[in-house]
């Protein structure tokens, strides 16, 4: 199809009104139970250096329903309306991996970690167990091509980079597709050798792939001392949306090239980006319902009042005046609970509702990190620690 003909088409195109009706419920779903998690996590703004980050990546879900909605009833806006969702998807990766980093005390006691763990491996590598422990393994094929990974800040930059590689190429080819759009020879959901949208989707796969093996393989390195914040579920939910919602638009695309995707709603979509946009709508509404229970607010209203210069710990989510678990003190390089005083009972308690949007949009305070037999001070007011 020429590209005047596609123009053509668009113009005189109307979304059919069953898949419009649908999808403002499911768009309307969405909103109402992802600003209500947003709501809840501004309310309970006690711990910002995660949940800046993990707001971030909540609200990947209504910026997908809403820019999906306005190109599925504006098909000749959809090449726009994807640059702007893979732009926010490669933010949204950003701040995933930020927030598993702040749940590990920061990328300082993350790289620490790793390198007890390498050394773990070096000084015992007669028992299996401590072998396996500071080193990762590839599996097949990648065992063919890759030598095991150690434990380490080199493991962390390897990882750093997969994410931050992922975010540069979906930003680029994003552009790049807007720029093939104005003339003519992007040819979305088309495989032929003269579009530029076969090529791309082979570099996007690539990237894609290399940064969802990062992000698993920090996953196992990690997922012992993660176990407090449920890592496994946060993985899946996270992953199905940002790689599942790709993989989903190349099968139609593919499929429809083939002739092989002859639904009653793909003819009546009559767009293959339509089709896309229409499941991605229905999906997000899904995605709010479980984003409530993967990433609740309730651990961080539970901690207790935020205070200038707050304590980010590497425990379980707890209030912080509770006694103080055995196990999350085995280590004496490990950051620890630490047990506040009771504060005032009149006194204001957390942050407004103010407060924590200036800090999830401008950034906030510092976060003192305690470590046994160590003094850690914050900027204001000054606090110190001493074991």
């Amino acid at each position: 199809m020429k590209y005047q003909d596609i123009i053509s088409s668009l113009l005189g195109y109307s979304t059919p009104l069953w898949a419009t009706l649908v999808s403002v419920a499911f768009v309307v779903l969405t909103l109402v139970f992802s600003f209500y998690l947003l709501f809840e996590h501004l309310s309970a703004y006690k711990n910002p250096e995660e949940q800046k980050f993990l707001i971030g990546v909540t609200l990947m879900v209504p910026c997908y329903a809403i820019e999906s909605f306005a190109s599925l009833v504006n098909p000749s806006i959809s090449v726009d309306i994807e640059i702007l969702r893979d732009c926010y998807e490669s933010f949204a990766m950003y701040c995933f991996g930020r927030y598993l980093v702040a749940c590990m005390g920061g990328e300082e006691r993350t790289i620490e970690f790793m390198e007890r763990q390498g050394r773990l491996s070096s000084k015992t590598p007669l028992l299996e167990h401590g072998h396996e422990k500071g080193i990762i393994k590839h599996p097949f094929p990648m065992n063919y091509i890759l030598k095991p990974w150690k434990l380490g800040q080199w493991f962390y930059q390897v990882v750093k980079f997969g994410i931050v590689q992922y975010m540069l190429i979906k930003s680029l080819t994003a552009i790049l597709a807007v720029v093939l759009e104005a003339f003519g020879v992007y040819c979305e959901g088309e495989f032929k050798w003269g579009c530029g949208y076969p090529y791309m989707a082979v570099v996007l796969n690539f990237s894609q792939s290399w940064a969802l093996y990062c992000l698993v393989q920090f996953y196992t390195a990690t997922k012992d001392e993660l176990a407090h914040i449920k890592p496994l579920y946060k993985f899946l939910t996270f992953k199905s949306i940002v790689f599942l919602t790709w993989w989903q638009g190349v099968a139609i695309a593919l499929l429809s090239s083939l002739g092989l995707f002859k639904s009653p709603i793909a003819q009546g979509l009559q767009f293959k980006s339509s089709v896309q946009d229409f499941i991605i709508c229905i999906e997000m509404g899904i995605a709010s319902i479980v984003h409530l229970y993967v990433f609740p607010s309730k651990p961080y209203e539970m901690m207790g009042d935020r205070i200038p210069g707050s304590v980010s710990v590497l425990g379980d989510y707890a209030s912080v005046d509770c006694p103080l678990d055995p196990d999350e003190v085995r280590d004496s390089e490990r950051p620890t609970k630490l047990r506040l005083p009771q504060p005032d009972v009149d006194a204001k308690s957390g942050m407004t509702i103010k407060e924590s949007v200036r800090d999830v949009v401008v950034g906030g305070g510092g976060y003192v990190y305690a470590r046994q037999g160590t003094r850690t001070k914050s900027p204001s007011p000054q606090i110190e620690i001493r074991n």
